[in-house]
């Protein structure tokens, strides 16, 4: 097993051993290798060998590999498996269906199945809107992936994508009550997943794209959103540029300064990248610089995908040429969704006074937060275990509970502007500071003034198809 799998502190391992061998031979090898045996148990046992799973604490993952390696050495015991807390939580994936309605007696039976499920079948046909009320298309949202970005993994496929989509429909549910599905298309052509997602639509009333990889999640999500008359909405664009924005915001206010007065620069022009600047621009950026592999992107650039040539044509307006320590000189905040370690403490000096740093690269961000806390005004990153974690559950449970309830067409742009102002809002001027910009994940408040603000945005931009009672 790969050590990186390893992230809790109790290991199992399922042994198989020999009747002759001794246990203390395999306790003497764990505790040699830094291990404490937690629990023995033991799940089979005959007259020539014995399984045990034996639960070993352990300090980090290196331990694991040292254990394993002992217990090649000794004759007559042989290594099943290793599993971890996270593992085993996995078993069997991290989803069930519940039906709503036991059914109980043959009364029971005949109103959810035969023969009356015929007059509701009928009166669907007869009025086919009433499929959002007469079945789970209401609350149910697709999580849909092909498995060609993975966060933190690339191109996995769409078997090792499974418990990331599970994940994400175990999210919708716990913070929002949105019932949803991991789909894991074994595609990845563009054509095939837009027609995939056009015949399963029925079933859903949103659709959830996620890493789906650039430039093709621009087109799917651009065709989706054109050919069908439900949400469609690609997470890792929207989402992150969402939760950036609502960041921003409170970090802006820190430093007194206004968005139609700022410099960003913008390194990393994939999904995340663009999306973040349309958003930008919308809240009324006027100068945005984008950087990526090969330097500063202006209009001039021949080639690119059409997203790309589009971010040219919007962004930099004084023609900026360089690298990206051209492009930071002056600049007010940094936003990248690029790859780790590739900003330096000397680059933040070059910007403007007062530096907002979003290093928002996972699973190594740009740069350190301790690197540059004495220099920067404001640092965020994507990871949990630093102040100010930029991560998307603040954003698509409540947008999609808001998109569902007002049975919206669309997320249009006002929506996500209304989205990223609710979670700015939650952080009251009280509590606002440099390490608090974001609220927690956990803040109960999030989903409701997220959902109530989509809401307001869906009725006053036309695309919402139903007025909730308390908007009434």
């Amino acid at each position: 097993m790969k050590s990186a799998l390893f992230s809790g502190k109790n290991v199992i391992l399922r042994i198989e051993m020999n009747s002759h061998i001794k246990f203390a031979e395999i306790a003497a090898a764990i505790a040699d290798s830094g291990g404490d045996i937690v629990a023995i148990d033991i799940v089979d046992a005959g007259r020539q060998t014995t399984v045990r799973d034996i639960t070993v604490n352990v300090s980090d993952v290196s331990m694991t590999e040292q254990i394993t390696e002992a217990f090649s050495k000794i004759s007559g015991i042989r290594l099943i498996h290793v599993s971890d807390r996270t593992f085993l939580l996995h078993l069997g994936g991290k989803l069930t269906t519940v039906p709503k309605t036991p059914i109980q007696n043959r009364d029971d039976l005949s109103r959810v199945y035969t023969p009356d499920v015929a007059r509701v079948c009928q009166a669907i046909y007869d009025d086919p809107h009433k499929v959002f009320t007469l079945s789970i298309k209401r609350n149910t949202v697709a999580v849909i992936s092909d498995g060609s970005a993975v966060l933190g993994l690339g191109n996995i496929g769409p078997k090792a994508a499974m418990p990331v989509m599970e994940g994400k429909s175990v999210l919708f549910k716990q913070f929002a009550d949105v019932d949803s599905f991991p789909i894991c298309l074994e595609t990845q052509d563009t054509e095939e997943i837009i027609s995939t997602i056009k015949r399963i639509s029925t079933s859903f009333g949103g659709i959830n794209l996620e890493d789906i990889s650039s430039p093709r999640c621009f087109e799917i999500e651009r065709r989706l959103k054109e050919e069908l008359d439900i949400p469609v909405f690609h997470d890792d664009q929207h989402g992150t540029a969402v939760v950036m924005y609502a960041g921003l915001i409170n970090a802006l206010k820190l430093v007194n300064k206004s968005i139609d007065q700022i410099k960003i620069v913008i390194c990393g022009i994939g999904a995340a990248g663009v999306a973040c600047a349309n958003m930008l621009l919308a809240a009324g950026v006027k100068e945005i610089i984008g950087v990526d592999r090969n330097g500063i992107i202006s209009e001039h650039d021949e080639g690119g995908n059409e997203m790309q040539r589009w971010f040219a044509s919007c962004t930099n307006p004084k023609g900026t040429t360089g690298t990206l320590q051209d492009a930071l000189r002056g600049a007010d905040v940094f936003l990248g969704v690029s790859a780790g370690g590739i900003l330096s403490r000397e680059d933040v000096l070059t910007m403007a006074e007062n530096p907002i740093i979003f290093a928002m690269a996972n699973p190594n961000p740009e740069i350190l937060p301790e690197e540059i806390e004495d220099i920067a005004a404001v640092v965020a990153t994507g990871r949990s275990d630093y102040p100010n974690q930029i991560n998307n559950v603040l954003c698509f449970p409540g947008i999609f509970r808001g998109a569902l309830d007002c049975r919206a067409s669309e997320i249009n742009e006002p929506m996500k502007l209304a989205a990223a102002e609710a979670i700015a809002s939650i952080v009251t001027d009280e509590e606002r500071n440099r390490h608090h910009i974001i609220p927690s994940v956990f803040n109960p408040k999030v989903v409701k003034t997220v959902r109530d603000r989509v809401i307001e945005a869906a009725l006053a931009s036309g695309v919402a198809r139903r007025i909730p009672k308390e908007f009434r």
